[in-house]
């Protein structure tokens, strides 16, 4: 079976419980570290899938690598390979296909719900369960890709997840989260954590909370999507 390709883009957003699940389930897996001045493949015939993680930057930065991702991006989706991108990785997916990505108003930083927007995708991927708790640390969001379907949303950021050919699916919202990138994340991001919690931004008290068992709950609905993203990856 050829490898999974998984794109880390920061040393600090690494594979998670995504790499962890794929080691787990015998699917090889390459990384491709962006941050350390890897070059994008030209080509995903290389590759059984794409996995895209998280990432500080922007997609509208003038980095020299996002515009071959995009191209390789789209010839994944269009040939089939399976594709998955967390935060960073569904923003270049929905880049990649024409759709928008903007500043919003406010950061998303924490724990907060989504609900799941479509009926299919509840079985499909989230072993029915109509809404349940992601992490959140990002400044940007994703208009939907016209040929997507939105499956996640939320009352603060209305496009968290959607799905291409009941293949590919790209997250705004974070699933892949271990305690050692949460723990890591409030400790270089610091300056971005309130004291207190607002709507829309937690402190570093409510994020540490109970985490343990937020992780578990996190990572049930995480292996599900995996599980099912991985249904396609041919043999």
């Amino acid at each position: 079976m050829k490898p999974v390709a998984v794109f880390r883009f920061a040393r600090t957003e690494h594979p998670g419980r995504f790499g962890t699940w794929l080691t787990g389930q015998q699917i090889p897996w390459q990384l491709i570290a962006i941050d350390e001045g890897a070059d994008v493949p030209a080509s995903p015939d290389e590759f059984s899938g794409i996995g895209m993680m998280g990432g500080p930057m922007s997609v509208n930065d003038p980095l020299p690598w996002i515009a071959p991702l995009c191209s390789l991006l789209r010839d994944a989706i269009s040939d089939g390979t399976p594709v998955i991108g967390h935060c960073l990785g569904g923003q270049l997916m929905a880049k990649a296909l024409g759709a928008r990505v903007t500043r919003l108003p406010a950061p998303e930083i924490g724990w907060f719900h989504v609900d799941v927007a479509d009926r299919d995708a509840r079985h499909e991927w989230f072993g029915d369960r109509p809404r349940f708790a992601v992490f959140q640390w990002h400044h940007d969001g994703f208009d939907l890709p016209a040929m997507a379907t939105r499956i996640l949303t939320s009352d603060l950021v209305p496009n968290q997840g959607f799905v291409i050919d009941a293949r590919h699916v790209g997250f705004q919202c974070h699933v892949e989260m271990t305690r050692d990138l949460v723990e890591t994340w409030c400790r270089i991001g610091a300056d971005e954590l309130p004291a207190r919690s607002s709507a829309h931004r937690q402190s570093a008290a409510d994020i540490m909370s109970d985490l343990d068992a937020r992780l578990d709950a996190l990572g049930a609905v995480a292996d599900g999507i995996f599980a099912r993203w991985a249904r396609n990856l041919p043999v």
